[in-house]
């Protein structure tokens, strides 16, 4: 069986003199070089040897959810994060999971629903959300008290598609065995409400290598999770997986995606 494959644009960031910034709700205020590039994007559903956790950073992972509706906000804080919790767990075998901040639900641009919550549209700018200074700054503030030292710290995000297949705006994720060190620059991440920025943090942007091997996963259904690496503090397992909305050239017709994601810190202790 041939992998199936999709011609996609994905915006990585050009040359700049200064620092970038992007922004969560304003977009007219980013101050990003865009320097899109149509890339070969593989439907990992169609691949024998599916993506790994372990290997490239990401992997879909069956997972009920007993939400029933992600739109209302009680149900969701009372049910969700407990649920990715113990799937973490599981998956990950580590000592604790943290579950960071509420679920984050996004649309793309052809829903009535985009831009009408905070930070809700879909993110169609090739980046990492967290530089290694990041991801030191946030596992301290999630670190248990009480707790022997950690000897690894591993952080995921968890994102899920809401809407049914096909996804006319998928997520794509890139190999973390092709993204090099020089690849990355440091921008900052700034979260606006209201015309003000409340709180930033430093992420990272992409420049375009042609080693970079993008996938995704078509059709994705409500009782699956594409997990993905954000940082991991272990040398030898995969660090960082760039990610970026895109949009399916062979998708048309369809109710427009809409999606959850959430984000985890896993502690192994000493």
């Amino acid at each position: 069986m041939r992998d199936v494959t999709v011609q996609a644009e994905i915006n990585y960031t050009g040359p700049m003199t200064s620092r970038p910034q992007f922004y969560a709700n304003d977009r007219s205020l980013d101050r990003v070089v865009l320097d899109p590039r149509v890339v070969e994007v593989t439907d990992a559903r169609s691949q024998l040897d599916r993506p790994r956790l372990d290997r490239e950073g990401f992997a879909l992972i069956p997972h009920h959810t007993d939400v029933g509706d992600f739109r209302d906000t009680e149900e969701v804080g009372r049910v969700y994060p407990g649920e990715i919790r113990q799937l973490m767990l599981e998956l990950t075998g580590a000592d604790d999971v943290v579950v960071t901040g509420p679920p984050i639900l996004r649309f793309g641009e052809r829903s009535a629903e985009a831009g009408t919550r905070d930070n809700s549209r879909a993110a169609r700018l090739a980046h990492i959300d967290t530089s290694d200074e990041t991801a030191r700054q946030f596992a301290e503030m999630a670190a248990p008290p009480g707790k022997r030292p950690a000897r690894r710290i591993a952080q995921h995000n968890i994102w899920r598609a809401i809407s049914p297949p096909p996804q006319d705006v998928p997520l794509a994720v890139c190999d973390a065995r092709t993204v090099d060190r020089a690849d990355l620059i440091l921008a900052d991440a700034m979260f606006d409400k209201d015309g003000q920025v409340r709180w930033s943090f430093e992420a990272l942007l992409l420049r375009h290598s042609r080693t970079h091997r993008w996938s995704f996963f078509s059709d994705m259904a409500q009782d699956e999770a594409l997990v993905f690496k954000r940082h991991d503090t272990d040398p030898h397992a995969p660090l960082y997986v760039p990610h970026s909305a895109f949009s399916d050239p062979r998708v048309t017709a369809t109710t427009p995606r809409a999606s959850v994601e959430i984000r985890t810190i896993a502690f192994w202790y000493e």
